[in-house]
């Protein structure tokens, strides 16, 4: 018994330690990108219902859970990239994430610019 208590201290230190850490790592949108990620999701349910597909289709072939679905298609933050890329994939939508930064603006104008990029300093040994 006495190896036990000690297995159980350790476990419960443990699962603290991760709890804390998982709390410290939240993320704050602001509104415009909030409405963006919405908008996003809710072209991605439009794209899903023109298909004619289920959501139990989707999330058999995207191989993910409906809540995570449910998740993407209202735009939320917390979910992967790699399950937005999954369910576009089945939507046959995958070659819109090429397009993304294809007209790039500002950062052409940077390039253009010849802006000065700094040199990283010698290695310490």
């Amino acid at each position: 018994m006495p190896g036990n208590v000690c297995y159980y201290r350790h476990l419960s230190l443990y699962l603290s330690f991760i709890v804390n850490i998982m709390e410290n790592r939240t993320l704050t949108l602001t509104p415009s990108l909030s409405k963006i990620l919405s908008e996003f999701g809710g072209n991605i349910k439009l794209a899903r219902l023109r298909r004619r597909l289920t959501t139990e289709q989707v999330c058999a072939r995207a191989d993910i859970s409906r809540t995570t679905l449910w998740q993407i298609e209202k735009g939320m933050h917390n979910v992967t990239i790699g399950a937005y890329a999954q369910v576009l994939f089945i939507l046959g939508l995958e070659k819109d994430l090429q397009r993304v930064s294809v007209d790039d603006e500002l950062g052409r104008r940077l390039q253009d610019a010849d802006l000065e990029v700094r040199q990283r300093g010698p290695r310490k040994k």
